[in-house]
């Protein structure tokens, strides 16, 4: 088997194929895994791009139980907060959002007593999803299902068919709408980080009720730490890694997949062929746009270009600062106004998050020193219109082929960069005293990074966007066919774009379609726990403004952790 990129749901791929007994060989265009799931060092610091919160890094879940059956968590810490994240209004107004349901009401009600009804409605079903949790199905796609297994999931789901309904069927900009409070009214739409204008209010219980059953902290090392994790499960099942390879097209003959050919010409030969990369690559470059059928046609010729389809892209800036920060929080989303949203090239929302990242992960800088994450959506149109040359090239160096190096975009581009940069940094400086003069290392990337680094259709970091005609179509298409293309024998898909959402989504991906290939071959499925390591370790970092002792630790943090077994 061959296995197109080594991100999660390539290296998940992986992984469950060499469980069951296949030979994979994963061929990644990057020097290291990840993918998205990824860091990168300057100087001292080392800056960790992706995972804020990770779906199921706590138990009572299935989603916990891949990331065992991964290796990905053995030995390592949890880190929670009780915040999932801090919304601030224009006007300095602050809502903690709490996972909690009990400590969100009594601070939303404290806001605005006048909206206690909508109020105790919402923490009444976040408690309701805290229980719901571990009804979700990750272990097996729905589409394998015996007739009885569905009956079975369904009846696990009927204690919460009530809360499901309405909760997915009311867009949360609707449901904020409601509030009577001004803050309220905006910031409920920000409790995700960004505003996701798709969005029912699923989501948003799902994401803080796995928080709330501590099942949505930080593992320590970080994203790439996670995807180095997992690659070192792989190797140790048998499974091998060839990097700065790659593919320009997938090998057919009769309708069957039987390999791949390289970017320097080479050709290799496999039974069967997996990508766990960009789809719209993957349909249109690599099949030459072939085996689409009509409803996987209409999506990559037609719907991908629609507004909101896919996920946007992000602008990243990172700091490295000499000094600690008490003051700064882990996560903060800030309202802005229109004259400060004016200075960031192609924001969809006037937002930005902030995340002091070292209270994520103390072991990313030095003792006494901070990194700053600074985000937002950003469309990719205006960083193309100022862009000179190829979004991507191959060089040579050392007679190696590589494909992820810098490439010169043209002074406007680079202005814009540094027009956003200094805008994050001066809005920074504003509210955390000295910040600019401490800075000692920075870096920006745009979602034009992105595409040069992974090939992502458009910079995206997630694919297909759920509860729209794009995320829909897919998984109707995924539940009725499988993670396969019409006509074309032998050849998966994996990864995000086999799903919706998040790297537990990509994971759960390759756990999926090795299902799928492996009843294809008539093989019983199988899969075990990496058991080379201990089971995770759990601490809790308290956030909110009464829980601060006023005594930073060796990072800044003023924060009193508090270690926990989690069973």
């Amino acid at each position: 088997m061959i296995i197109i990129g080594a991100g999660l749901g390539g290296l998940s791929t992986g992984c469950y194929a060499q469980m069951n007994g296949y030979r994979t060989r994963i061929l990644e265009m990057h020097d290291i895994p990840g993918g998205c799931c990824t860091a990168w060092d300057r100087g001292d610091f080392t800056f960790d791009c992706c995972v804020s919160w990770l779906l199921g890094n706590g138990p009572g879940n299935e989603m916990h139980q891949i990331w065992l059956e991964l290796g990905a968590l053995q030995g390592k810490q949890m880190r929670h907060f009780d915040v999932f994240n801090i919304v601030r209004g224009r006007d300095g107004g602050t809502v903690y959002f709490y996972s909690d349901p009990d400590r969100l009401e009594a601070h939303l009600l404290e806001i605005s007593p006048a909206d206690a009804r909508l109020i105790r409605q919402f923490c009444a079903g976040l408690r309701k999803f805290r229980r719901c949790l571990a009804a979700y199905p990750f272990l097996k796609p729905v589409g394998l299902m015996g007739r009885t297994e569905r009956w079975r999931m369904l009846a696990s789901f009927a204690p919460y068919f009530n809360v499901i309904r309405k909760s997915i069927g009311t867009l949360m900009t609707d449901y904020s709408a409601r509030f009577s409070h001004p803050l309220l009214r905006e910031a409920f739409n920000f409790v995700l980080y960004e505003k996701h204008s798709a969005f029912p209010v699923l989501p948003f219980y799902f994401q803080l009720a796995a928080h709330a059953n501590l099942s949505a902290g930080v593992p320590e090392g970080g994203s790439l730490g996670l995807s180095t994790s997992i690659e070192q499960r792989y190797r140790q099942l048998g499974g091998e890694v060839t990097y700065n390879a790659k593919v320009e097209e997938v090998l057919v003959e009769d309708d069957r997949a039987v390999g791949v050919r390289l970017s320097d010409g080479q050709e290799l030969r496999a039974d069967i062929v997996v990508s766990a990369c960009d789809g719209h690559t993957t349909t249109m470059k690599f099949l030459g746009g072939r085996y689409l059928g009509d409803e996987y046609r209409r999506l990559y010729t037609t719907v991908i270009d629609e507004p909101g389809m896919v996920f946007p892209g992000y602008v990243a800036l990172f700091l490295g600062l000499r000094r600690t920060f008490p003051e700064g929080d882990p996560c903060t989303t800030y309202l802005l106004t229109d004259e400060e949203a004016a200075r960031f090239v192609g924001i969809r929302h006037p937002s930005i998050n902030i995340q002091f990242r070292s209270l994520h992960y103390p072991e990313l800088s030095p003792q006494r020193t901070t990194i700053v994450y600074a985000t937002y959506f950003s469309d990719v149109e205006p960083w193309r219109e100022l862009s000179d040359g190829p979004e991507q090239r191959t060089r040579s160096r050392g007679g190696t082929e590589l494909h992820t190096l810098p490439v010169r975009r043209g002074r406007a581009y680079y202005e814009a960069k540094h027009q956003v940069r200094d805008a994050l940094i001066d809005f920074l400086d504003r509210r955390f005293t000295g910040l600019a003069d401490s800075v000692a290392a920075r870096d920006l990337s745009t979602p034009l990074t992105q595409v040069r680094y992974t090939g992502n259709h458009d910079g995206t970091v997630l694919g297909w966007q759920p509860f729209v005609e794009g995320g829909e179509t897919m998984e109707k298409v995924i539940k009725k066919y499988g993670p396969v293309l019409p006509g074309l024998k032998n050849f998966y898909i994996s990864g995000v774009w086999a799903s919706t959402g998040g790297l537990i989504r990509a994971a759960a991906a390759g756990r999926h379609v090795t299902q799928f290939i492996c009843r294809d071959d008539g093989r019983e499925f199988t899969a075990h726990t990496d058991g080379t390591g201990p089971l995770p370790t759990h601490v809790v970092i308290p956030v909110g403004p009464h829980d601060k002792d006023g005594t930073p630790d060796e990072h800044g943090s003023g924060t009193a952790p508090v270690s926990l077994h989690v069973p």
